[in-house]
């Protein structure tokens, strides 16, 4: 790692000298790096690496980044890294209004297994009228996010499927903004509903199991759910809820997190009258913050406040994820188990 110390921080540098890094290339829009555009330098990344030969180092110098980016399954082993939230931008406006779906209004979109993005900032400008507009569609396989943010309106951050882990991320959004099917843990990160349309309500959430029998589901643990600063300075007329169920066995848990005053006192949402509320599994666990007070939440059949420390533990990064066997050799940190 020794070479990328001499672009990033010294900090960062220590934080990764453990990681495996075979290759080394910079984006940098002033023409000093090797490419300049992300689409090249992963062009330019070999097809079907090895995990044992550790990553394909991306250094992306801080700038806005008016890109698309598709990461297909055979860049496998990509490790992007940028000058810091705010600093790198990656930024696009694709919507549904404008004729996109929402898989694919993506400004960011992976599926390449052993994927890491640290310090970089992901945006979808389409805004709050525009309906679903996703920042990020992640479908990789021990995908890992350290340090981004994400940032959008209505369906943000599309946690679509397998393995993910988010470690002091930042995500923004409106309607349904954290989604998909994926087995993911979101640790030390913080949460920001943003001001929607008038008549809308926001829901942090919307977790896609389909069948019991998927190990799938969204775990936030340790993580601060704060209005950001357009909702904050809103009338208070905006109700603000953890999550509906977008489909029948929707799983979704938040444990050891602050929540302030603004979640509804209910919790959460129905998405379409009775649908799921006996079938899915929401549950709170330890939390904090006068929006965590679960005197007056749903009564629905697959509401669940846990009261133990082993329930608990099933949807940590060492249980729910695997991390232990993998979370290793990206660098980031995390906590395995409770905190």
């Amino acid at each position: 790692m020794a070479e990328m110390g001499k672009k990033v921080s010294k900090s960062l540098t220590a934080q990764f000298e453990a990681v495996t890094v075979y290759d080394i290339v910079t984006v940098s829009q002033d023409g000093s790096g090797n490419f300049t555009t992300i689409n090249a330098a992963i062009a330019a990344a070999p097809n079907n690496t090895n995990s044992s030969a550790g990553y394909f180092l991306i250094y992306i110098t801080a700038g806005v980044y008016q890109e698309y980016v598709s990461i297909a399954k055979n860049k496998n082993n990509l490790l992007l890294i940028g000058d810091g939230i705010n600093q790198t931008i990656i930024t696009g406006n694709r919507s549904v209004a404008d004729g996109w779906t929402t898989f694919n209004s993506a400004t960011f979109a992976v599926v390449a297994p052993g994927f890491v993005a640290v310090n970089i900032t992901f945006r979808n400008t389409a805004g709050a009228i525009k309906a679903q507009a996703v920042a990020v569609r992640t479908g990789a396989d021990l995908s890992t996010f350290y340090s981004c943010s994400f940032e959008g309106y209505q369906d943000t951050l599309y946690t679509h499927s397998l393995r993910q882990f988010y470690r002091e991320c930042d995500i923004y959004g409106t309607v349904d903004f954290i989604f998909g099917n994926a087995a993911v843990v979101f640790q030390n990160c913080n949460i920001y509903p943003r001001l929607p349309i008038t008549g809308q309500f926001n829901t942090i959430t919307a977790q896609g199991r389909t069948d019991p029998n998927q190990n799938t589901g969204t775990s936030i643990q340790n993580s601060t759910i704060r209005a950001a600063s357009d909702l904050a300075a809103s009338n208070g007329t905006t109700q603000t809820y953890l999550g509906r169920p977008w489909k029948e066995y929707c799983l979704t848990v938040f444990m050891q997190s602050f929540m302030d005053s603004f979640i509804n006192p209910a919790g959460w949402h129905d998405w379409n009258g009775t649908f799921g509320l006996s079938t899915l599994y929401y549950a709170e666990y330890n939390n904090r913050g006068a929006g965590s007070n679960t005197t007056n939440r749903v009564t629905w059949p697959g509401y669940h406040v846990i009261t133990n420390a082993t329930t608990a533990a099933n949807f940590t990064v060492s249980k729910f994820i695997l991390g232990d066997y993998w979370l290793p050799q990206t660098g980031v940190p995390y906590t395995g188990g409770l905190v």
